[in-house]
């Protein structure tokens, strides 16, 4: 069984420690706890170079001592911390960095409520297992055969046809049933490729309605969205070599995960308030009486520092852009200030929890959104790259990695 080493703080309290454990064994793995002895927790601190408050903290850091040293064997790393503590927000980071520069384990970081749920953290938890168990898999740089894949996003639905490493077909439709949804795309994307549901030699299915859609096209590979994201990603940017960071701002929770020779080292995924997402945009463009679409050509003409907007919340978000309308800004100034505000807020909520690589590889819908990659640009101080195909990530690495299965891996 796969273990995950837990470096937290809190986690006794309410059942939060309980969530996480059941999240970990739904898909196969094993929360442990390096052990430690009192004068090892001292010895660590000194070295980690900060001592923290709370004597959990101070445990936490001579956990992640014992890993890095090899003193205590595991696959992967999870470290949790509340996220009411400061105190702890620090350490959780500053751990995450201390784990990468001292190991190869892969690694993901998660602030917890009281009401945590094991639902909220399987996608983290099963990627985990991923990157441990199918590394060989996740590597590969080709696609090959006639495969498909899937992506049942919150917001909408792709279909991607490969034959042999290239996509010969592709559509996707607003999401509404989960496999009415996929079977329009995938009609779609068929009869642009020239083939038919037969000649599939195999699907990958990927998103939230995955598990579903695995089922009905009994499919060769079903996976969660972070992996599935990295490798359709790296593929699409041609960047399967080296070091890069992944950003999609999606529609109902963002991602940003980096990446060693295309296989996924380090992720966040989630945020505060859809004031960060995708969908803040699309009240943005509704309030202003566009498309979505034509959000970002709007935002390239204009400052966001004319009508700047605060906060982290959507519903006062909007209240932000009612009000700078209301004092006569522009409309481009206002699509500048929305693009740039979503940026700002997924830079200060989940890209303080890596380490930023460049380059920068931005997918999605939203990449699509000029504007908004501009603002992405200017607060990192480098431009994405923004592939072709960048919304058809989850479904290309779907039909990539799906095909490993073709050759027996």
């Amino acid at each position: 069984m796969i273990k995950i080493a837990q470096l937290s703080c809190g986690t006794e309290y309410s059942s939060v420690q309980y969530e996480i454990e059941k999240a970990a064994r739904t898909v196969g793995a094993n929360i442990v706890h390096p052990d430690v002895s009192a004068s090892e927790i001292n010895a660590a601190v000194e070295r980690f170079g900060f001592k923290p408050q709370s004597p959990q903290l101070r445990l936490m850091i001579a956990r992640a001592v014992q890993l890095a040293d090899k003193k205590y064997d595991a696959d992967a790393v999870f470290i949790a911390t509340c996220f009411r503590c400061a105190e702890g927000a620090l350490v959780r980071n500053e751990l995450r960095r201390f784990i990468q520069d001292n190991t190869r384990l892969p690694v993901v970081t998660y602030s917890f409520t009281e009401r945590l749920k094991a639902q909220q953290l399987m996608t983290r938890m099963e990627a985990l297992v991923t990157i441990v168990t199918r590394k060989e898999l996740l590597a590969r740089e080709r696609q090959s055969g006639i495969t498909a894949g899937i992506d049942s996003g919150s917001s909408t639905t792709k279909a991607v046809i490969m034959i042999d490493n290239r996509i010969a077909g592709k559509d996707w439709t607003p999401s509404g049933d989960v496999i009415a949804s996929a079977e329009h795309v995938m009609e779609n994307a068929l009869r642009q490729a020239g083939v038919k549901l037969k000649d599939i030699e195999a699907i990958g299915t990927t998103g939230y309605g995955r598990y579903r859609l695995g089922k009905h096209y009994n499919a060769k590979l079903v996976q969660e969205e972070l992996t599935t994201n990295s490798k359709g990603a790296v593929w699409l940017a041609d960047r399967q070599r080296g070091e890069a960071t992944i950003l999609d701002i999606g529609g109902m929770d963002n991602k940003a995960i980096t990446v060693r020779d295309g296989v996924p080292d380090n992720f966040t995924m989630g945020g505060i308030c859809a004031g960060a997402s995708g969908r803040f945009l699309e009240m943005v463009s509704k309030r202003l009486k566009i498309e979505v679409t034509e959000l970002g050509a709007l935002a390239d003409k204009g400052n966001w520092r004319n009508a700047k907007m605060n906060s982290y919340c959507s519903v006062f978000g909007i209240q932000d852009l009612v009000t700078t309308l209301g004092d006569g800004k522009t409309f481009e100034d206002v699509a500048a200030a929305a693009c740039h505000s979503v940026a700002e807020q997924v830079y200060e909520q989940q890209l303080q929890e890596i380490d930023v690589r460049h380059p920068i590889i931005q997918v999605g819908g939203t990449s699509l959104i000029s504007g908004l990659v501009a603002a992405v640009g200017e607060i990192l101080g480098s431009k994405p790259i923004v592939p072709q195909n960048s919304q058809y990530i989850g479904a290309v690495g779907g039909a990539i990695l799906s095909s490993g299965f073709l050759e027996g891996m």
